[in-house]
């Protein structure tokens, strides 16, 4: 065993030996480890007031009971006052606050005026971000704790994140991306009517191969280059000056809007979705042959009429789907494998709409397009929390950044820009 893991076994040995003391203690008393009158609670109320007893006797300069060196203090202790704060693993938890009696004790582990400990707060964003409504997400806090945590507040709780969401949204962003991904996801928002509306999402792979959320923007009507072109100006405003590969949908005009902020950059269509197109037109029982038909299109372009030659008679739908998007599909074609398989997809940005709909499913419609960016900020902030998809997805980009670097060597800042970066990062 390394060194670097033996403090981590020996913590969970002890959190272990705390856990069965617990236990054992629950069974000795005849007390349940949760509930209203658990173990758990009595244990989180001890610590609690022992705590602010210690903040006390810092604040007086000395222990309870015990005199100052000058015999008579001018303040002194003066009794305790009851109070109820709500927590996220116990739920309300009644504490005797301990006071001095000019008035002077400003407690720091729980405030004054403070009624819910900083987890409850964590705890309703994240119920938000999963499309909890505000009602269902005060319901829950009554059912699973308790607590009286009403709609307001937790209307409160999360307008905290407005502000913290407009610095996201205008914060600087690296020179250069290997790779911008971008997409429009449908979000129902009532404008005098309910109404589809387009909110747009771009996700940025910049050149140490880490992924993020660049920004979300909310349109007044569905998808179009139009608005993508204002959506990419911004990004360029924001510090984007070059930009490899840029991979969306094949949505009409887009390489147009994307050649006008960033010339150099290229537009490549999600194969993917060619593919899903290109089986929609075809009978299921043909779907085995036509992937070993479209498989060399991959290696070699010229395979590209053989295929469509194959199935022109029987599916003449799929010769126009292929020639209407063939200058978007192949980019791809004239670099190294590693390049093609990280560009070839918009799955990096499906996979973030898809979380988005589930956030948004269960509420159906929101009441403007601000309380919209705003679950759709929160889930951004929820995502990967243990840091070990943003590892992988590293991980996965390294042979390709290297090709890149190959590649695109005229465009790649230098070493001293990219370790300027790296310090700020850190």
């Amino acid at each position: 065993m390394t060194p670097t893991k033996k403090p981590d076994a020996e913590k969970r040995n002890a959190e272990r030996e705390a856990a069965l003391t617990f236990v054992r203690m629950a069974k000795e008393k005849g007390l349940d480890l949760t509930g209203p009158d658990g173990l758990l609670k009595q244990f989180t109320k001890s610590v609690l007031e022992t705590a602010l007893d210690e903040e006390m006797t810092e604040h007086l300069g000395r222990a309870k009971h015990k005199k100052s060196k000058d015999g008579r203090a001018a303040n002194t202790r003066n009794g305790t006052t009851a109070k109820t704060v709500v927590t996220d693993s116990v739920g309300p938890v009644r504490i005797e606050v301990p006071r001095d009696r000019d008035g002077s004790f400003e407690p720091v582990v729980v405030r004054k005026r403070q009624r819910r400990l900083p987890g409850v707060d964590e705890v309703v964003l994240s119920l938000y971000a999963r499309g909890l409504t505000t009602g269902e997400i005060s319901a829950h806090f009554q059912e699973i704790y308790g607590a009286d945590v009403s709609r307001e507040t937790v209307s409160r709780i999360t307008e905290r994140v407005v502000a913290e969401k407009d610095e996201w949204c205008s914060r600087p962003l690296d020179r250069v991306y290997a790779a911008v991904f971008i997409d429009a996801t449908v979000v129902k928002v009532r404008d005098g009517q309910v109404a589809n509306r387009a909110f747009y999402v771009a996700v940025g792979v910049d050149l140490e191969g880490d992924r993020d959320v660049l920004g979300i923007w909310a349109s007044p009507a569905a998808e179009g280059a139009r608005y993508w072109l204002s959506v990419l100006t911004e990004l360029k405003n924001r510090g984007v000056d070059d930009v490899f590969f840029l991979i969306c949908d094949g949505l009409k005009g887009l390489p147009d809007a994307v050649g006008a902020v960033w010339p150099l950059a290229i537009v490549q269509t999600c194969v993917v979705h060619l593919l899903r197109n290109t089986f929609r037109y075809a009978s299921k029982k043909d779907w085995d042959a036509i992937k070993r038909d479209v498989k060399p299109i991959y290696t070699a372009a010229a395979a590209r009429d053989a295929m469509l030659d194959k199935w022109e008679a029987r599916y003449p739908a799929i010769r126009r789907l292929w020639m209407d998007a063939w200058e978007r599909f192949i980019p791809f074609l004239d670099y190294d494998v590693e390049i093609r398989r990280v560009i070839c997809t918009t799955n990096a940005i499906e996979s973030l709409n898809a979380r988005f709909k589930r956030s948004i499913r269960a509420r159906g419609h929101f009441p403007d397009e601000q309380a919209a960016l705003k679950c759709m900020y929160l889930t951004v902030r929820s995502l990967d929390p243990t840091g070990k998809g943003q590892i992988r997805w590293s991980a996965r980009w390294k042979p390709a950044l290297n090709a890149f670097a190959i590649t695109f060597a005229d465009r790649w800042p230098s070493e001293g820009t990219q370790q300027r970066k790296r310090q700020l990062h850190t």
